[in-house]
């Protein structure tokens, strides 16, 4: 996460991750490879001779980009008891931001009571089971 969080950052080679994060080049070149092949990053290569390769986040990544900042006003309000060490900040306002899922169908805040887990078109008879279970027990 801390490598998707650097390359939606503007970090785009691989000595500016190693600086950043302190990072084995060895480990590094293991994640940032695990982050191409899950579709996280795109290497580019921009030098022949000695080939070397910028990575940049691609959709899939920008997508997650809301996942690390949720996990930020998390760590926030949960893990940091001196104060917050990083804001999201509205470049309109110049104030403080914070994260808030809504559905996209209903508009509603995902945090109202109206909303609970079910089984998708693709779980299998142990999920779906679960999940009736919990439905019976909760009611309506």
């Amino acid at each position: 996460m801390l490598i998707l969080r650097e390359a939606l950052h503007g970090y785009t080679r691989f000595d500016q991750f190693e600086r950043s994060l302190g990072i084995a080049p060895s480990m590094l070149a293991r994640r940032l490879k695990a982050l191409v092949e899950a579709g996280m990053l795109e290497r580019i290569r921009y030098e022949v001779k000695p080939q070397r390769y910028e990575y940049t986040p691609t959709d899939r990544c920008r997508d997650f980009e809301s996942v690390l900042q949720s996990m930020v006003a998390f760590g926030n309000r949960h893990f940091a008891p001196e104060g917050k060490s990083v804001l999201l900040v509205n470049d309109e306002t110049g104030g403080e931001a914070e994260p808030l899922l809504i559905d996209g169908v209903s508009g509603r805040s995902m945090s109202e009571p109206h909303f609970r887990w079910a089984a998708g078109p693709a779980a299998d008879d142990a999920l779906r089971e679960r999940y009736a279970r919990s439905a019976r027990h909760e009611g309506p």
